[in-house]
């Protein structure tokens, strides 16, 4: 296939007119092959497909060449694609007219990788260092122990976790992020809740999200493992943070109240909780991670925001568009 320069990012071909026709060349990423039937009752294939800067949803019907290819690739194979805008109810939903898997050398030219992943906008050494000094914040003994022996525990996987699969912070080092917006948002509001207890409620949001690092897999797109489909983030984390507890001989009282703010933090039972938060810190840690959770998605959105269009797709989490301009701009 022709490598026609320079590749077209999916910023740059959501920023185009709607022009249906224009040819186009990316290096994208295959984030979701879903086998779906249209109304006459024929297959096709919704292909999301990616880069660093966004994704965008195509679709191959049964008798489109392409359809045995996208429904052979793993997800999480980088293409080279060529092809031809299009648009479906306003969408960017383009026809592809070639695609060819890029082979491992291919992957490793350099520029390659760093065009495809997407990661946490903020350098995550800094993130790292910012949690190491939460911790030290922590000023009950054996609270700060059992935090402490579960991150030298799950350090390197909890440093690149993603938060999530598309929801919020859905990309490399998104869990760190997520959780490092979580404690700043915890100090700065603490002094106007002193019913709240610091030291459990610091520690809650540090380990909040842990069972994340077992539910999710994969370096690029990312899917969730069979422990994440069987127990979930929630049970997960339940248990890693009860190993340490007991292990730092944390009193019962207290390992129970940390472990009821991992069981809780999602909020709500249709949300995945466990249990509804029943005591001040859960209350507290659940509202900051709905907090975090949806300013992610804006700030995600506004990252990502095409030049010259005023709202941003709807996004799922939020409901609704999102208004990208600033005000009075």
């Amino acid at each position: 296939m022709s490598d026609p320069s320079p590749r077209n990012t999916v910023r740059d071909l959501k920023a185009l007119e709607q022009v249906t026709g224009r040819a186009f060349h990316s290096v994208l990423l295959v984030r979701k092959v879903t086998a779906k039937t249209a109304k006459n009752d024929s297959p096709f294939l919704a292909v999301e497909l990616g880069d660093r800067t966004g994704s965008f949803t195509c679709t191959c019907f049964s008798d489109n060449p392409l359809f045995d290819l996208f429904k052979n690739l793993p997800e999480s194979a980088v293409v080279r694609v060529e092809g031809r805008t299009d648009y479906y109810q306003d969408r960017f939903s383009p026809r592809l007219t070639k695609v060819e898997r890029l082979t491992p050398e291919q992957l490793a030219a350099p520029g390659v990788m760093e065009s495809i992943v997407e990661t946490a906008p903020e350098d995550p050494v800094k993130l790292w260092e910012e949690v190491l000094g939460f911790i030290a914040e922590i000023h009950h003994p054996e609270l700060a122990q059992a935090v402490t022996a579960l991150f030298d525990e799950v350090e390197e996987s909890f440093k690149t976790a993603p938060a999530a699969i598309a929801m919020h912070h859905a990309y490399r080092h998104g869990l760190l992020e997520h959780t490092v917006h979580m404690a700043r948002a915890c100090r700065a509001l603490l002094p106007l809740y002193p019913e709240v207890d610091p030291d459990l409620a610091l520690a809650g949001v540090l380990v909040h999200d842990v069972g994340k690092i077992i539910e999710y897999e994969g370096t690029l797109a990312i899917q969730r493992s069979r422990k994440g489909i069987l127990q979930g983030h929630v049970v997960l984390g339940y248990q890693l943070v009860r190993k340490a507890g007991l292990k730092a001989k944390l009193d019962a009282d207290r390992l129970e109240r940390l472990e009821h703010i991992i069981l809780s933090h999602q909020g709500e039972l249709e949300y995945g909780a466990a249990v509804m938060a029943a005591t001040p810190e859960a209350v507290f840690v659940s509202m900051i991670d709905n907090l975090d959770a949806r300013m992610g998605m804006v700030q995600r959105a506004l990252r990502q925001a095409v030049p010259g269009e005023e709202f941003s797709e709807r996004l799922p989490g939020l409901n609704a568009p999102l208004l990208t301009k600033p005000p009075g701009a």
